[in-house]
């Protein structure tokens, strides 16, 4: 199957950033559970899984900026949450942490964007309601940190 015309289209445009967000939530996962080095996790996706229709830069920076960055992204991200940090479900802090991580470290990616993926990933792999919960966080986290953006595209009501 010749699947070259799939990213012409606009659904298809961002796959390969969604796929590297997607690789980057299962890598994050590892290094959670596994607590292997962020660094070796990368060349073990790399080598392993197919990423022609992946943005491996992307995928990389998101693992390594997320491992860099957790504890700032957990302290900016406490506040926007009605529990401790540890309480969450695993796959709940990395959807959040790597949500904070392109809404502080990545402003050429839109917030609407950021946010929409984010809820994606909750869909998916989180639990039955856990988007709703994706969501809140990071809809108060991005009015508090993009607010100026988000006003600008009609996305946040004073």
């Amino acid at each position: 199957m010749d699947n070259r015309h799939s990213v012409a289209t606009p659904a298809g445009r961002y796959e390969p950033q969604k796929r590297a967000r997607r690789r980057a939530l299962q890598a994050l996962y590892q290094w959670h559970v596994a607590a292997h080095d962020p660094a070796e996790i990368i060349v073990q996706f790399l080598a392993e899984q197919d990423f022609a229709q992946a943005d491996s830069a992307l995928f990389q920076d998101l693992v390594m900026g997320v491992a860099r960055a957790q504890p700032e992204i957990e302290s900016r991200l406490q506040p926007h949450i009605d529990r401790p940090w540890k309480q969450l479900d695993l796959i709940e802090k990395i959807i959040l942490s790597l949500g904070a991580y392109e809404l502080l470290w990545h402003a050429e990616v839109p917030a609407r964007v950021i946010l929409g993926e984010a809820i994606d990933l909750a869909r998916r792999f989180g639990a039955e309601q856990g988007h709703k919960f994706v969501n809140g966080v990071l809809d108060k986290a991005a009015r508090e940190w993009r607010g100026a953006e988000l006003k600008q595209v009609g996305g946040v009501e004073d």
